[in-house]
């Protein structure tokens, strides 16, 4: 069976599976560094990279893969000040 759309709907489509991974990769940070405690930057940047592809990452200004903008705010929000950024560790921390 063939689906046909029109750009608008396959728009909305696209946005709805974008945000629905977003969420997913938001909920398994928080989860990760729950369960061990830490959760290292190249760690998380791999696992998107093997199970969502890098359209969820961005180089950043110093020229390092980091993470999306929307899932970082999304796991900021999820884990409510729990979880401390480590800067010179590149890591978060369960507090």
């Amino acid at each position: 069976m063939q689906y046909c759309y029109t750009i608008e709907v396959a728009k909305k489509i696209g946005v709805i599976i974008m945000e629905t991974k977003v969420q997913e990769i938001a909920e398994w940070m928080l989860q990760e560094v729950k369960e061990v405690g830490t959760l290292h930057q190249e760690v998380a940047v791999a696992y998107i990279v093997q199970n969502y592809g890098e359209q969820y990452l961005y180089v950043n200004e110093n020229g390092n893969q980091s993470i999306d903008k929307d899932v970082k705010k999304l796991f900021k929000k999820m884990h409510g000040g729990r979880a401390a950024w480590d800067r010179d560790g590149f890591f978060w921390a369960w507090t």
